[in-house]
């Protein structure tokens, strides 16, 4: 089922994929790496002003790692605000993203961010905690 937001991005020639909606009703799209900066743009000129949470997940042991944003619209003079669910698909191998953050626990580098850096996990730190091992002979 598409939702409000996913038919305004198909009206407008915008390239994402609906992913349906999640437990709480929250329309939830997929958007291309290539395509999330300027995707990400458009959301804010339409007014989802307000980043409320980042996350990453390692999608399955050899598999995507996934950045996911829940946006907010927020306007004055409205009690319930409008919120949609962005998910980025990365490849393992190189899961390169722009900018935005979860470089710390799956790797993930997001292109032109002005200070990427770690934040949650030295600097020294070898590897990524959040990525899941591929192991086929426990599959």
């Amino acid at each position: 089922m598409q939702g409000r937001l996913s038919a305004w991005l198909v009206k407008h020639g915008l390239v994402h994929r609906s992913l349906g909606f999640d437990y709480q009703g929250i329309e939830t799209l997929q958007i291309k790496p290539e395509d999330w900066h300027s995707i990400a743009v458009i959301l804010y000129v339409y007014g989802y002003n307000y980043l409320r949470s980042q996350c990453a997940y390692d999608v399955a042991p050899g598999g995507l790692l996934a950045s996911v944003y829940h946006l907010t619209r927020i306007q004055y003079g409205v009690d319930q605000p409008e919120e949609v669910c962005i998910k980025v698909f990365a490849p393992r191998r190189n899961p390169r993203i722009p900018s935005n953050g979860i470089l710390s626990m799956l790797g993930i580098s997001y292109d032109n961010h002005p200070r990427l850096k770690r934040i949650l996990m030295p600097e020294s730190w070898i590897g990524w905690p959040f990525i899941r091992i591929y192991c086929p002979q426990f599959l």
